[in-house]
C-alpha cells in the first residue's frame, strides 16, 4: 500500500474548492434539480441489497472527485494487496485476510508462498463434523446427557461478532440455547451460569493465546463451577472446547486439543467470525447456515474487488462518509437498522469502525491534525431509537449521517406490525432529508382552525430544517446469506476510508496503554495498604475504593 496524504492530493483540494461552491446547496435543492434522482443514486446488490445513498448531499460532480482521490490514494492496489495477502498490517507485520475465510471459490490465497486455503478447509470440516456431533445428541456430558446449552466466553471481536449474528439470524436457531460471557466483572457470568445445567452446558473458550485476561478469568471460574458439580477433572474434556493456537495452554486447562479450533495471525479479532470464533454461530444455527453466511461475504468480496469504482457499493459508502465527515464537518454515524433481530448491529461496527479508524499517526508515522480519521458510531434499532435520540438528529445542531437498514420481508409476520415499522423507515429519511418549513407549519396550524397570531410563538420549535444525509439499505430478508453480505459490505466500508486516510486500520495499539496500567494496578488492590503511586485522582479513588470494599 502507498503512503499518501490525501490533503495533498488534486483530488482534495478540488474538493475543498467544490464545498465553497457548494456550501448553500441543500438536499431539498438536489431533489428538485434532479427529478430521478433516486435512480442516478441508488445501487444494487444480487438482486437481495438495494443501497439508495440519494438523501446525501451529494452530486455528479462530488462523486466524480471522491472517486478521484480513491484513484489517487491508490485504492485499486489496497484492494488487491488485501485480497492477495500481501503483509498490509504492517505495524504487526501481518497479512489481512479475514477474505480467505469465506473464500467459497477455493481460489488459491498466498501468504509468504503458501496457499492458506488447505489449512482454512481443514478448520471449517473440524468444525462441521464438531456441530454435527454437539447439534444431533451424539456429544455427551460427563452424565451421558446431551447438550442443551452452550456459553461462548471471550471478548472484542471474540464475542461481539458471534453474539450479534446469532442474535440477528435467530429465526434460524436449533434447539441449542446460546449465552455469551464477554465482561470480566462477576455479574456477567454468575448470571449466565445460574440459567444452565453443568451436565448438559458446553463451554466455548475463545482467545488466541489462552492468555487473554477477562477471558482466561471467566473461564476459570466457569471451569471452577463445572468441577463442582462433575468432581473429576477428566469431565473438564467433555464440556469444554477452545478456539485458540496455544496447545499447550489448552491441554494444561483440561481440554481436548482435538477439540481445539485454531485460526491464524492474519485474522484480526475484530474480522474473526468467519473463523474458528464462529463456531457459536454453527452451533446456533447449524452448519449448513454458516456457510451460507460465509456465501454472502464471499459474494460481497467478488463485488468489491471487481465492481467499477461507480457501481462499487462499498467505496460508495466510504466515500460519501468522508464527504460528510471530513467536508460537511460530521463527526458520528449512526447505524439504525428497523429490525429487532439487528439490535447488536450497531455495537458490533462500534468496534469494526472505531478500532480499525481511530487512529491519529499516518502510515508515515506522521501525527494527523488537517483531516478527520473515524468517526465515532453508535445506534439503536428502529422505532426504539425514534423514542429516544432522534430528536437530536432531527433538531439539534450537530449533523449526524446516518444508515437506516430494513428488511423488505419479516420473519415474523404479525397482523399489520411490519408495515408499521417500514413506514417508519420510510418517513425518517424523508423527514430527515426534507424536513418541514415555516410555512408548511403555519399552513397545518391554519387547517387546523387557528390563527396565525395564536400559534405564532409556538412555529419555530414545529420547523424542521432537513438537509440531514441519510443512507438507506433495503434488504430483501435478512437471511445467513444476506446478513454475511451486509457485514462484509461495512468491513469494506471500513477499509477503504482507512486507505484513504493514509492509515493502518488492523493493529489497534490504542488498547493497549489501559491493560497496561491495569496490570500495574491490579497487585495494589491486593492489601490495604494507601496507595500513593499515581495522580492524585487515580490515588484517590483507589484509595477510597479500599475504604469502602
Amino acid at each position: 500500500m502507498k503512503n499518501i496524504n490525501p490533503t495533498k492530493t488534486n483530488a482534495w483540494k478540488a474538493l475543498e474548492q467544490h464545498h465553497k461552491a457548494q456550501s448553500d446547496v441543500t438536499i431539498q435543492q438536489l431533489f428538485a434539480q434532479e427529478k430521478d434522482r433516486f435512480a442516478n443514486y441508488s445501487l444494487s446488490f444480487n438482486n437481495e441489497v438495494l443501497v439508495d445513498f440519494s438523501k446525501n448531499n451529494v452530486t455528479k460532480e462530488t462523486l466524480g472527485l471522491l472517486r478521484q482521490l480513491a484513484n489517487e490514494c491508490a485504492l485499486s492496489e489496497a484492494i488487491e494487496a488485501m485480497f492477495t495477502g500481501a503483509r498490509i498490517n504492517k505495524t504487526e507485520d501481518r497479512a489481512v485476510l479475514h477474505t480467505a475465510l469465506r473464500n467459497r471459490s477455493n481460489t488459491p490465497v498466498l501468504v509468504d508462498g503458501k496457499d492458506v486455503m488447505p489449512e482454512v478447509n481443514a478448520v471449517l470440516a473440524k468444525m462441521k463434523d464438531f456441530c454435527h456431533r454437539v447439534i444431533s445428541g451424539e456429544w455427551k456430558g460427563y452424565t451421558g446427557k446431551a447438550i442443551t446449552d452452550v456459553i461462548n466466553i471471550g471478548i472484542g471481536g471474540s464475542d461481539l461478532g458471534p453474539y450479534m449474528v446469532t442474535e440477528a439470524l435467530r429465526p434460524y436457531k436449533n434447539h441449542l440455547n446460546l449465552h455469551f460471557v464477554s465482561n470480566v466483572d462477576g455479574t456477567h457470568i454468575a448470571e449466565v451460569l445460574k440459567k444452565v445445567n453443568p451436565e448438559t452446558t458446553l463451554f466455548l473458550v475463545a482467545s488466541k493465546t489462552f492468555t487473554t485476561q477477562e477471558t482466561m478469568t471467566n473461564a476459570l471460574s466457569a471451569r471452577e463451577w463445572f468441577l463442582a458439580s462433575a468432581k473429576e477433572e477428566e469431565h473438564v474434556a467433555k464440556h469444554f472446547a477452545a478456539l485458540s493456537t496455544n496447545g499447550k495452554a489448552v491441554a494444561e486447562f483440561g481440554i481436548d486439543t482435538n477439540n481445539m479450533f485454531e485460526f491464524w495471525d492474519w485474522v484480526g479479532g475484530r474480522y474473526s467470525l468467519w473463523s474458528a470464533i464462529g463456531l457459536s454461530i454453527a452451533l446456533s444455527i447449524g452448519f449448513d447456515n454458516f456457510e451460507a453466511l460465509l456465501a454472502g461475504a464471499h459474494e460481497m468480496d467478488k463485488h468489491f474487488r471487481t465492481a467499477p469504482i461507480e457501481q462499487n457499493i462499498p467505496t460508495t459508502l466510504a466515500l460519501v462518509g468522508l464527504w460528510n465527515t471530513n467536508f460537511l464537518g460530521a463527526q458520528t454515524e449512526a447505524i439504525l437498522p428497523y429490525d429487532q433481530y439487528l439490535h447488536r448491529f450497531a455495537a458490533y461496527f462500534q468496534q469494526g469502525n472505531m478500532e480499525s479508524n481511530g487512529k491519529y499517526v499516518d502510515r508515515n508515522g506522521e501525527v494527523i491534525n488537517n483531516y478527520q480519521t473515524g468517526p465515532i458510531i453508535w445506534g439503536e434499532p428502529g422505532t426504539n431509537g425514534q423514542h429516544a435520540f432522534y430528536q437530536l438528529i432531527h433538531q439539534g445542531t450537530t449533523l449526524i449521517p446516518c444508515d437506516f437498514i430494513a428488511p423488505a420481508q419479516t420473519h415474523n409476520p404479525l397482523a399489520d406490525h411490519h408495515q408499521k415499522l417500514l413506514s417508519n423507515f420510510f418517513a425518517q429519511t424523508e423527514a430527515l432529508a426534507f424536513g418541514k418549513t415555516k410555512e408548511e407549519v403555519e399552513a397545518e396550524f391554519v387547517k387546523a382552525g387557528k390563527s396565525l397570531d395564536d400559534v405564532k410563538d409556538i412555529v419555530p420549535f414545529k420547523v424542521f430544517t432537513g438537509n440531514k444525509p441519510t443512507n438507506s439499505i433495503l434488504v430483501q430478508k435478512i437471511t445467513p446469506f444476506t446478513l454475511g453480505a451486509l457485514i462484509a459490505m461495512y468491513e469494506h466500508k471500513i477499509f477503504v476510508q482507512g486507505v484513504i486516510f493514509n492509515i493502518y486500520s488492523f493493529d489497534q495499539w490504542g488498547v493497549e496503554l489501559g491493560k497496561q496500567l491495569a496490570n500495574r494496578i491490579l497487585p495494589e488492590l491486593a492489601n490495604n495498604d494507601r496507595v500513593e503511586s499515581h495522580d492524585s485522582s487515580t490515588n484517590g479513588l483507589i484509595n477510597q475504593y479500599k475504604s469502602w470494599r
